[in-house]
């Protein structure tokens, strides 16, 4: 998959060693007096290491790298003590990384692990709404709610649970995806479907794309194969309208499929104009 990461111009490189000890995750190694790339999902990407070197020998690049893979991360560094560990997760927080940084604190909880507390319970406080960035990306992860409306007995309550939903600011890697059923949805459908939330969102996560207006598919596989592999994504579901430029989005979740190493079953829910369900099926 394509993400940022760290580049080494050797010639510039003196080995000095100063971007190897900034960089708590340990990407970095001095191998024969130079700084080298160990392991690429230990790299996080956000360029730490960069303001310590002194001659200016790392860039940033985007290309084909393995996934960062926090929880591996959080398991090398544990053994290394406390001030590491909240070294790192405070990097991951000032990068606006909440959902690195969420794997990062549940990991700590999953094993027992109590460190910094004052830290953990102001993460806990803050999760909804942390980082700087924009608030449309934030990730939160939240339960549907049911919301009373005595003057309406047909109002429906939302099943949504998780935020963002548009593929292109949805992370492949959110915590709330592990194991999750899919439901991936063109953008009109649930305009169209009068029971979108209670017929087909209820227990799903929810990814919305328009296969003809937005741009960069390729990003769209990407993400998609990527949940697949990395976030193991437990089934995958298609709705799409019944007009032809909709089938786009089945063709992405197709090729998210064949290029990922695990399989998981694909559901294509066809939906007509007047939000009637054309077909449901298994493929």
């Amino acid at each position: 998959m394509k993400r940022t990461i760290i580049k080494i111009d050797e010639a510039l490189c003196n080995g000095c060693g100063q971007c190897v000890e900034g960089c708590h995750e340990g990407a970095l190694q001095l191998i024969d007096g130079k700084a080298v790339m160990v392991s690429e999902f230990f790299c996080d990407g956000l360029g730490a290491c960069i303001g310590e070197c002194p001659v200016g020998a790392i860039s940033l690049e985007e290309r084909e790298a393995e996934p960062y893979d926090e929880i591996q991360v959080m398991e090398r560094l544990v053994g290394k003590g406390e001030h590491v560990v909240m070294a790192h997760l405070r990097h991951l927080k000032d990068h606006n990384q909440d959902d690195f940084l969420q794997q990062g604190i549940d990991y700590l909880r999953e094993h027992q692990i109590i460190w910094n507390l004052d830290f953990m319970k102001k993460q806990e406080h803050t999760h909804h709404g942390m980082g700087s960035g924009c608030p449309g990306a934030r990730q939160m992860n939240f339960a549907p709610i049911s919301v009373a409306n005595p003057k309406n007995e047909s109002f429906q309550s939302s099943a949504l649970a998780q935020w963002p939903v548009q593929l292109h600011l949805l992370s492949p890697h959110a915590p709330y995806l592990r194991g999750a059923d899919l439901l991936l949805a063109a953008d009109c459908v649930a305009f169209a479907v009068g029971n979108f939330h209670a017929g087909y969102l209820q227990g799903k996560r929810l990814a919305i794309a328009c296969p003809k207006l937005d741009s960069n598919k390729q990003d769209y596989i990407e993400k998609l194969t990527a949940m697949i592999d990395e976030s193991h994504i437990n089934t995958l579901s298609v709705m799409i309208m019944e007009v032809p430029c909709c089938g786009g989005l089945l063709q992405l979740a197709r090729m998210a499929q064949e290029q990922a190493t695990r399989k998981v079953p694909l559901k294509l829910i066809v939906v007509g104009m007047q939000g009637n369900i054309l077909s449901e099926e298994w493929i």
